[in-house]
């Protein structure tokens, strides 16, 4: 029997498809697929393919455990085992398509590393062909998401492989189609910039190969604010004097991505700094209109000015979202960029984002390394390699690196430095407790005179002094959240016709409050969600009960005696929410819920 992930999930016995019925079953199949040859617990499964399991879960598992037995039953080289804990998927590793395509993948690595370049290209080519589609296409639950995220990125990478490989073996032309179509769909990928350039000019197409470097720089400038990479700048200068090495820039092709053997053979060096003499700073824009936070800001600059010996200076910022932590991170990384003088990196890790899953540690760092001067080629295929590598770039060096919006500290940490010398700003909607040596900094919603002028500065001080009082009540009923504040004066600025207090009867009205903390860039609701959405289910349960209850705030026995929980169970849940600034402690063993959370909470 036969499993492909490469794709939407199909099962085939003798080359003919089985259909497995049912998107539980699927969802099932792909689980226990992710974990093949190893026990998947009861717990995992449940947790996966119910956001909020009904009483009724484990036998719905155990009956579409029995649906997925009888489908299996006619494969004689599998089977699915019940153990004390959950179930284990007895298969093949040559019957399940991922497997073979890192087998082939693997063979062909070792090929190029032997010289045979012939049957190192053909593996390739075998393994991408096995390739229908994006991997588990239609499979939608967390574990399957980030496992398909991996397995694309492979797919890429062998792509790129192949291309440069075709490229060293000496075809031209016959790639030029092929790489304009990958580039179109993979625009920031340099190996693949970089093999369409070469490839252009070894087809005596000297002006479309620079062409090509203008179009990505543009689209870099324009989307990212960043320049190319040091390699395609240092290829796009040969072929600009028709004089490009054979293997391109440096001892080794541009175009080909590192392989174990380029690696072995020449270790990544330190690049020099770009030929402008600019130094790297990668930080976005800080914002004019900054109000606020001089407390916290002290904090940082107090903890920035002691010695740290030979340790990284590391600063966990948490809060609730929109709170601003982002923004302070970035208004604090421009004001002391001069004491980080060998480079400023930024880097989004998509921790809460409500439109994709968590940036993998992996593309996270080959971002980085690139970002540092390492060129794609050069960069290491593994987790262990590229963060050992990251490290010996940044040691010795003052850095100062932003990691924003950090789902957990498995994310964080292959990125950290090893060495004194740079300073680590993480943002978080979490509290990062595991990150050790971290200074923790957790970032309350704005006082009420912050609030208000922040409030002020953007609708304006004459139109805000019309209208004192009503200022006062639209921070109020934004929660003093910065990122509430924003998205609601920015509204009213954009409408001069409209009074403070029109806007001030709208945020009071609980059914009109979402849409006007919602413009077409910035949805706030629909980013607190994505908040509560990482809580697992019983913790939802337990939000949606008390939230529901009138009372403002809670203790232990309140919150036991409106959800029926045990009070052991209820300090668990307690935690869990303040762990996720969901909920805050104002005084000891006394919560409250923030009103837009609450909203939030009740709409879910």
């Amino acid at each position: 029997m036969e499993f492909l992930v490469l794709g939407s999930l199909e099962t085939r016995e003798a080359g003919e498809p089985i259909r497995v019925r049912g998107m539980r079953q699927q969802k099932l199949l792909a689980l226990l697929l992710l974990n093949a040859n190893r026990v998947v617990p009861m717990e995992v499964l449940v947790d996966e393919l119910w956001e909020d399991p009904p009483p009724s879960a484990r036998p719905q598992v155990h009956n579409a455990i029995r649906d997925l037995r009888r489908i299996l039953s006619a494969a004689e080289d599998t089977s699915l085992v019940t153990m004390d804990v959950g179930y284990r998927l007895m298969v093949p590793d040559d019957a399940v398509d991922a497997h073979c395509f890192a087998q082939r993948v693997r063979a062909a690595r070792a090929a190029e590393r032997e010289g045979r370049l012939d049957e190192s290209v053909r593996l390739l080519e075998s393994a991408v062909d096995l390739w229908r589609g994006d991997a588990f296409a239609g499979i939608a639950c967390p574990a399957v998401a980030s496992a398909a995220v991996k397995l694309n990125e492979q797919r890429l990478t062998a792509l790129e492989d192949l291309m440069a490989l075709r490229l060293r073996n000496g075809e031209t032309s016959s790639l030029v189609a092929e790489l304009h179509a990958l580039l179109a769909e993979y625009p920031l990928r340099d190996s693949l910039r970089g093999s369409l350039m070469l490839a252009l000019f070894r087809s005596g197409r000297q002006a479309d190969a620079l062409a090509v470097y203008d179009d990505g720089r543009r689209f870099l400038v324009e989307e990212l604010g960043l320049e190319p990479s040091r390699h395609l700048r240092s290829l796009h200068a040969e072929i600009l004097a028709g004089s490009p090495t054979a293997h391109g820039p440096g001892a080794a092709d541009p175009a080909v991505r590192g392989t174990d053997t380029r690696r072995e053979e020449r270790p990544a060096r330190r690049s020099a700094a770009p030929a402008s003499g600019r130094q790297r700073n990668y930080l976005p824009h800080d914002l004019t209109d900054f109000t606020g936070r001089s407390a916290e800001l002290d904090s940082l600059l107090d903890a920035d000015g002691q010695e740290h010996g030979g340790s990284p200076l590391m600063i966990a910022v948490d809060g609730m979202g929109g709170v601003g932590k982002t923004t302070l991170a970035v208004h604090f990384a421009h004001r002391v960029t001069d004491r980080y003088p060998d480079g400023q990196y930024f880097i989004g890790l998509h921790g809460f984002s409500a439109h994709r899953p968590p940036l993998p540690p992996e593309q996270a760092l080959a971002t980085l390394l690139q970002a540092s001067g390492v060129p794609p080629a050069e960069i290491p295929a593994s987790l262990e390699e590229r963060s050992a590598l990251w490290r010996s770039r940044l040691a010795g060096e003052r850095c100062l690196v932003v990691l924003d919006d950090a789902a957990d500290t498995a994310q964080v940490t292959p990125l950290l430095p090893g060495t004194g010398g740079a300073l680590v700003l993480v943002t978080s909607r979490r509290k990062l407790a595991a990150l050790d040596g971290a200074l923790p900094l957790w970032l309350d919603v704005l006082p009420h005179a912050d609030a208000a002028a922040l409030f002020t500065r953007i609708v304006g001080e004459r139109r805000a002094a019309r209208e004192p009082a009503q200022v006062d009540r639209a921070v109020e009923l934004c929660g003093h959240l910065p990122l509430a504040i924003r998205i609601a004066a920015a509204r009213l600025r954009g409408r001069p016709a409209c009074a403070i207090a029109d806007l001030v009867d709208r945020l009071a009205n609980t059914a009109q409050r979402a849409h006007c903390l919602q413009t077409a860039e910035r949805d706030l609701m629909s980013m607190l969600r994505t908040s509560y959405q990482h809580l697992n289910p019983s913790q939802r349960q337990f939000s949606r009960l008390i939230s529901r209850h009138p009372s403002a705030s809670y203790d232990v026995d309140h919150a036991a005696a409106v959800t029926g929980l045990p009070a052991g169970d209820v300090e668990r849940h307690f935690d869990a929410l303040i762990e996720n600034n969901l909920i805050r402690e104002d005084s000891p063993a006394r919560f409250t819920f923030h009103h837009l959370i609450r909203d939030c909470t009740l709409d879910a």
